[in-house]
C-alpha cells in the first residue's frame, strides 16, 4: 500500500493486481491534491494512508482500476468510503460526473500505457 509518486506501466499495475484480487486493483484520489494511493486489500486502508499524510475527507473518492480492460471498463467507480449522503453522494459509485473526471485525470497521469 503506497502513494504514487511517479508513472506506473499498465504491466506493473496488472503484478499488483496479480498480488491481491487477480484481475483488480483498489485506489484511492485525492482529487484537490491530485494524489493516486493503490494495492491494498481495502479502500479504507488507502483512505487512512491519504488522511495521514494530509488529505481532507471530502476530498477521497475509492474505485478500482482493471489492468486488462480499457475504456470505461478500466475504472469502476465503486467503494464503500464514497458513501456520503452529506456530500450529495448516497450511494458506492462515484455519482458526480465533475468527481469521475477528476478521477480519470490522476489516473491517467500516474498509470501509463
Amino acid at each position: 500500500m503506497f502513494v504514487l509518486n511517479s508513472p506506473i506501466s499498465r504491466a506493473e499495475l496488472k503484478d499488483y493486481a496479480a498480488n491481491t484480487f487477480g484481475d483488480m486493483v483498489k485506489c484511492v484520489a485525492d482529487v484537490d491534491q491530485g494524489l493516486l494511493a493503490i494495492d491494498a486489500d481495502l479502500h479504507a486502508d488507502l483512505e487512512r494512508l491519504l488522511l495521514e499524510n494530509g488529505s481532507q475527507q471530502s476530498s477521497l473518492w475509492g474505485f478500482n482500476l482493471y489492468p486488462d480492460e480499457t475504456g470505461e471498463d478500466f475504472i469502476e467507480y465503486d467503494s464503500l468510503i464514497n458513501i456520503r449522503s452529506w456530500q450529495g453522494n448516497p450511494s458506492r459509485d462515484v455519482l458526480d460526473k465533475d468527481v469521475r473526471e477528476k478521477i480519470a485525470g490522476i489516473v491517467n497521469q500516474y498509470i501509463s500505457e
